[in-house]
């Protein structure tokens, strides 16, 4: 009988892993980093529950590193396979795999010289270089291609329209006549700026669906008046207006709107600094593939035109960045990462948390653990490169950008389906979340319907 593992988003949003097995074969479906509270963070430091050479093949689903982070990990284990993605999710990869190492070298090098990690020397979790040797291994497949990934199982990817290259991996297994097994990874929101809407699909026999937002409806963004008002009341009280975002997805929706707010004058013009290296690197890659997104950001030669304020500013050394964080100015600062787990927003965040007059603008979901969920509960003081950080300035967050479809859009997504699935698997998404979401499929659709744990294996009907 084909079998499911689930080795991560079971009951958590981060690290997701979900291990196929076939008569013989192994399929890894996604390769995802935890993220959050430590006990989930231990787990990047240990061993795959499997060996890394018994898995024949890596099927991605994007690019987010709670669902790629942890290839270098599973190549240094001894995995020589193929990691299959769509052309969109290798250009990202080859972006936030390397940046990723390169950060945690950097944060082991800074920890090391202030002493202030409890291992002696600090290590990095992968280097520059253990990133670099994945990425010869990615195998590009394009959308709507069913292709074979190891022996009876192939791979169709249909766009998901959470991320550029995001894509539903449709896994066709060759056994009692066929089954399919449909991984939704992260699905996107309808009628949004800069992606497409998350394609509808007919069929599965068996269903792994994300919970991110499964017990809560977003809130209207109203045409960008939230993030209009944060920016203004900040600016007129002499502040910087300090946002988090994630590097790969995030920041191109939040300068899509400060520029459409700019444009109709709903925002004074101040600069804009885009203080992410990698974030600059994926906003070329999103212009290059125009024909991936939303027509409503193009120009009529099909380039992207919406990305620029009038006073846009990239920061591209660490001493410029040092230089920023310094600044006293009104401004805009966009960063990652986007929970303020590592990354240069620490060195911003640290130097404007205690001023009043400014703000932290959280715009996308901050997991259990981080520093932006723990500044969102309303902590005082927060914890950054191994110094206590006093909290005067305001903290807010709009939930309206979100690239992860609401409990109600997931619905919407669902009930495209022209028959119920045999089984669906609730993932990625935390406890409360996660049991809403499995609830209401059993309410309102009758679905067969089970919240998997960590570790948990399940035989597929």
């Amino acid at each position: 009988m084909p079998s499911l593992t689930f080795l991560g988003a079971a009951r958590t949003v981060t690290g997701s892993k979900h291990l196929l097995e076939v008569n013989d074969r192994r399929v890894l479906v996604d390769c995802g980093l935890f993220q959050g509270l430590k006990e989930l963070r231990q787990r990047n430091w240990q061993p795959l529950p499997v060996p890394a050479d018994s898995i024949h093949a890596v099927v991605l689903t994007h690019a987010h590193i709670d669902h790629c982070g942890f290839l270098p990990r599973l190549f240094a284990e001894g995995y020589r396979g193929r990691v299959f993605c769509t052309p969109g999710t290798a250009d990202l990869c080859k972006i936030v795999l390397p940046d990723a190492g390169r950060i945690a070298e950097e944060d082991a090098r800074e920890a090391n010289r202030q002493g202030y990690s409890k291992h002696s020397p600090a290590l990095p979790l992968f280097t520059e270089a253990d990133a670099y040797r994945v990425l010869a291994n990615l195998q590009l497949v394009g959308f709507d291609r069913p292709v074979p990934v190891t022996d009876g199982v192939t791979v169709r990817f249909v766009n998901s329209g959470h991320l550029l290259g995001s894509a539903f991996a449709l896994l066709g297994l060759d056994v009692d006549g066929g089954r399919e097994v449909v991984f939704s990874g992260d699905i996107g929101r309808y009628g949004r700026p800069v992606l497409p809407d998350p394609l509808p699909l007919s069929t599965a026999d068996t269903l792994v669906v994300e919970s991110t937002y499964g017990d809560r409806v977003h809130e209207p963004d109203n045409d960008g008046e939230a993030l209009a008002q944060v920016v203004s009341e900040t600016i007129n009280r002499g502040g910087k207006v300090i946002i988090p975002a994630f590097a790969i997805g995030r920041v191109e929706e939040v300068i899509y709107w400060l520029k459409k707010l700019e444009d109709a004058g709903r925002i004074p013009v101040v600069p804009v600094f885009l203080d992410s290296p990698m974030a600059l690197e994926a906003l070329k890659q999103y212009s290059q593939r125009a024909n991936e997104l939303d027509p409503d950001i193009t120009s009529a030669r099909g380039q992207v035109s919406a990305f620029m304020t009038k006073r846009f500013q990239t920061i591209t050394t660490p001493r410029q960045s040092a230089e920023l964080a310094g600044s006293r100015l009104p401004a805009i600062i966009v960063s990652s990462s986007g929970m303020a787990t590592g990354g240069r927003v620490l060195s911003h965040l640290k130097a404007a948390l205690p001023n009043p007059r400014n703000t932290v603008l959280f715009t996308g979901f901050q997991a259990a653990g981080t520093r932006g969920r723990k500044l969102l509960e309303g902590e005082r003081e927060i914890k950054i490169h191994g110094a206590m950080v006093q909290v005067n300035a305001q903290v807010a967050q709009i939930h309206s950008m979100s690239a992860h479809a609401d409990a109600d859009e997931l619905m919407r997504w669902l009930e495209g389906f022209s028959r119920p699935p045999k089984l669906t698997c609730v993932v990625h998404g935390e406890p409360d979340a996660a049991d809403a979401f499995a609830g209401r499929i059993r309410d309102e659709l009758r679905w067969s319907v089970v919240v998997p744990d960590y570790l948990q294996a399940l035989e597929l009907p």
